[in-house]
C-alpha cells in the first residue's frame, strides 16, 4: 500500500494549486484525476483573476507566464439604456486591479510545473473511493490499468468539483446544502476576434443580459442570456452575433467584430454551498463545496481562497504540530464564500432579465444601476467586491 501525507482528489486548478503549494513546503502529496489530462485542459472556464489568486500563483512559482501574457484591468463597464458607465476599480479600491488570464492557461502552467518536478498525478483513475476519513488513517482506493490501488494518507483534499466523489461520500446527516438554480443560462462563444472594448462590458437589456469579455488582445469571449430550454445546435454563429449586437450599446455594436466560433456552449447558472467543509480528515475545496453564477467572476477565485486557507493550515500542522488552522478552516472559508455568493447573486439579480418580474422589475433594475454608477459609495462597494475582499488572517 502506498503512503502519502496528503491525497488530493481532482486535478483542476484548486487541486493542482494545493499540490504545488504543499510541495513547496515539503509536504508529500499525490493527485488523482478520473479524467484524462487532455480532457481537463479542454475545459473552457473563467478568466478573471483577483489579486489574491495572482499572489498565490506567484507563491507557487507558476506566475511568470500569467504576468507576461495576462491583461491587467483597472475597471469594468456597466451598460444599460443604451449607454456605458465605467467603474474605476483601481481608484475606488486604493490601487487594486484584476487580471484577465484563462483558467485553462492556469491549469496548463500548474500541470507543467508539477511534471517538471516529477510529482505524482494519476490521470484516468477509475472508481475512486475514499474511506475512513473520520479516523486516524484515511485511505483512497482507485482502479488503473485493470488493477486496484490503495493509498494511505494523513488527509484527503476533495478538489474534485460539484459532481465529485468526495462530497458525495459524506453521510447525509453530516452535511447541509443550500442551492438556488436560475431559470436561464449563458450561451457563450469563443472566437479569434479582437475584443469590443479594453475592459469587460456587462450589459443590462430588455432582451436579456450580455457580456463582452476577452482572453487576449486577439481572442474574445462573449455571452448572452438564454432560457434553459435553448439548445446550442439551434444557435448558428450568425444568430449569436445578431443577438449579441442587438443587446449592445450603439458604440459597442459598431465596434463588434464577428468571426467563426472556436467553442460554443450553454452554461446553466446556480448558486450552491455545502456546509461544513471539513469532515474528520477530509477537507472540501473549490467547486466540491460551492458554485457561484459567473456574473461576479468569483468561481476560480473562491477556489484559490479555499486553497490559501487549507494550504496554510496543513503547513502549520506539519511544521508546528498545531491543528488550529485545520480546526478553523471551514469557518473561515465559509465566511468568505458566503460574501462572494452574495455578490454573485447581487450581480446576477441586477443584470439579468427575470420575465416573472415584469416591467416593474425592469424599472427597479434600471434605477439600481443608475444609483450604482452615480453613487461613489455604491460604486466603491461593487469595486471592493469585484477585486476581492481581504482575508481575515
Amino acid at each position: 500500500m502506498k503512503k502519502v501525507q496528503v491525497a488530493i482528489i481532482g486535478s483542476g486548478p484548486s487541486g493542482l494549486l494545493l499540490g504545488q503549494l504543499l510541495y513547496k513546503a515539503g509536504i508529500d502529496n499525490l493527485i488523482l484525476e478520473q479524467r484524462s489530462k487532455e480532457y481537463v485542459l479542454a475545459r473552457i472556464r473563467a478568466g478573471i483573476i483577483e489579486q489574491i489568486a495572482q499572489d498565490l500563483l506567484d507563491e507557487a512559482g507558476v506566475g511568470a507566464r500569467m504576468h507576461r501574457e495576462g491583461l491587467v484591468h483597472h475597471g469594468i463597464e456597466l451598460a444599460f439604456k443604451g449607454e456605458r458607465h465605467r467603474i474605476d476599480m483601481h481608484r475606488l479600491t486604493g490601487g487594486k486591479s484584476v487580471m484577465v488570464y484563462g483558467q485553462t492557461e492556469i491549469t496548463h502552467d500548474l500541470m507543467d510545473a508539477r511534471e517538471a518536478e516529477g510529482l505524482p498525478t494519476v490521470y484516468e483513475a477509475a472508481h475512486v473511493s475514499i474511506h475512513d476519513f473520520d479516523g486516524a488513517r484515511p485511505r483512497v482506493r482507485y482502479e488503473k490499468d485493470g488493477r486496484t490501488h490503495e493509498i494511505e494518507c494523513d488527509f484527503i483534499a476533495g478538489c474534485d468539483g460539484f459532481h465529485g466523489v468526495c462530497r458525495a461520500s459524506v453521510p447525509a446527516q453530516a452535511i447541509k446544502t443550500y442551492e438556488r438554480v436560475y431559470p436561464f443560462g449563458w450561451l457563450g462563444i469563443l472566437s479569434d476576434t479582437p475584443p469590443v472594448s479594453d475592459e469587460l462590458i456587462y450589459t443590462h437589456h430588455e432582451r436579456g443580459f450580455a457580456l463582452c469579455s476577452m482572453r487576449s488582445p486577439t481572442r474574445s469571449r462573449h455571452y448572452v442570456q438564454v432560457p434553459l430550454t435553448e439548445k446550442v445546435e439551434d444557435w448558428s454563429d450568425e444568430r449569436f452575433w445578431d443577438e449579441l449586437r442587438a443587446r449592445l450599446d450603439p458604440v459597442a455594436a459598431e465596434r463588434l467584430v464577428t468571426g467563426p466560433s472556436i467553442e460554443k456552449s450553454i452554461a446553466p447558472l446556480r448558486s450552491f454551498v455545502a456546509e461544513p467543509m471539513r469532515f474528520g480528515r477530509l477537507f472540501l475545496a473549490g467547486d466540491a463545496a460551492h458554485i457561484v453564477p459567473p456574473t461576479g467572476a468569483k468561481g476560480l477565485n473562491l477556489a484559490a481562497s479555499d486553497v490559501r486557507y487549507l494550504s496554510r493550515a496543513l503547513i502549520e500542522h506539519y511544521r508546528e504540530g498545531s491543528s488550529a488552522g485545520l480546526d478553523h478552516y471551514s469557518q473561515k472559508a465559509l465566511r468568505r464564500i458566503w460574501k462572494a455568493e452574495r455578490f454573485s447573486w447581487y450581480m446576477t439579480s441586477l443584470l439579468h432579465r427575470f420575465p416573472e418580474h415584469g416591467e416593474f422589475g425592469q424599472k427597479i433594475q434600471e434605477a439600481e444601476l443608475d444609483y450604482l454608477v452615480h453613487s461613489e459609495a455604491a460604486s466603491t462597494s461593487l469595486a471592493e467586491n469585484y477585486v476581492g475582499l481581504p482575508f481575515e488572517d
